[in-house]
């Protein structure tokens, strides 16, 4: 965490978002989501898992966040009420307050070719070209590299953006 975000070129902002930090993966027709913990969380998100499944790249590995939309917000609480030890809740609640991931880095599109060592440039054109089209429940993070709108991101913060990010875009991941 900083006061200032930082000057000169070669940055990118993106917002930060109110959600559940996590790593998406698919290998054919395995798919997984995983907290930065490395838990878990593929059974309280059935529906993200549909829609990963649904992509019609079969290998993939994204950094993203999950986020649950109400009324026009984001909701942490709805998120944490996922987390719950009866499959019939979890249903239930994916029904009503379906969560999307948001992707904002890209660190494999095709088997055994990690992007890992790729510059951050170079990993989010991937990511933009992977999603050349809108899919379901999986959206991709806007981003700016002009600092006057990054500031502007900061001073208009809702309840549902916890901040700003800021990436060199030449620093691999």
């Amino acid at each position: 965490l900083v006061a200032e975000l930082p000057t000169g070129p070669g940055w990118q902002f993106e917002p930060k978002w109110d959600g559940f930090r996590c790593l998406a993966f698919r290998a054919a027709d395995a798919v997984e989501i995983k907290a930065k913990s490395g838990k878990s969380l593929s059974r309280f998100f059935p529906e993200v898992l549909d829609n990963l499944r649904a992509l019609p790249t079969t290998q993939f590995a994204l950094d993203g966040e999950l986020v649950i939309p109400v009324e026009g917000s984001l909701s942490f609480d709805a998120l944490q009420m996922r987390l719950h030890p009866a499959e019939s809740r979890i249903r239930r609640l994916a029904q009503e307050t379906p969560a999307v991931f948001v992707a904002f880095d890209c660190l494999l599109r095709k088997a055994r070719q990690p992007l890992l060592e790729r510059t951050f440039k170079e990993r989010r054109s991937a990511l933009e070209t992977f999603f050349a089209r809108a899919h379901a429940g999986i959206s991709l993070t806007p981003f700016t590299r002009d600092l006057r709108k990054a500031k502007a991101w900061l001073a208009r913060r809702q309840v549902s953006l916890d901040g700003v990010i800021a990436k060199r875009l030449d620093l691999p991941y």
